[in-house]
């Protein structure tokens, strides 16, 4: 096995491709996400597991993916190095398709957060409320 560093161009080629299973893998998230707000709402526990398994395996994959990109970056473009700096080396077109390729990772990893927030403020509200039927509300009967 070699331990040959990767090109400067293999590592741009590795980062973007990176990018592009990033983006398969956030519509499969958001995918796993509204199938997890649905089987909350019919509060399919079973379901819930298989799925959070799905999630886990999915988001371990990309913050994978994720610690590879940064490396890479850091390879082509120096250690402090951000996506606009790695943007600076590429030719026209391929910075052109690397930052809208970029920003739409940003909107779909915003929108995975926010139905990531939606399905835990469900499940915890369900959980609050099967806690005060099961072990009564204190609140409710308190003595003015």
């Amino acid at each position: 096995m070699s331990n040959v560093a990767p090109t400067r161009q293999d590592a741009l080629q590795s980062l973007l491709q990176g990018v592009a299973a990033d983006q398969q893998a956030y519509t499969a998230l958001q995918a796993l996400l509204e199938r997890q707000f649905a089987a909350a709402l019919r509060r399919q526990a079973q379901h819930l597991n298989e799925l959070a398994e799905e999630i886990s395996v999915l988001v371990d994959t990309m913050e994978q993916r994720r610690r590879e990109r940064v490396a890479l970056a850091q390879a082509v473009a120096g250690p402090e190095a951000r996506m606009a700096d790695v943007y600076a080396l590429l030719k026209p077109d391929a910075r052109k398709r690397l930052e809208a390729d970029w920003l739409a990772l940003e909107t779909m990893a915003k929108e995975c957060k926010r139905l990531g927030k939606r399905n835990t403020d469900l499940m915890v509200e369900q959980y609050s409320i099967m806690q005060r039927v099961l072990h009564g509300d204190n609140q409710i009967y308190e003595p003015v």
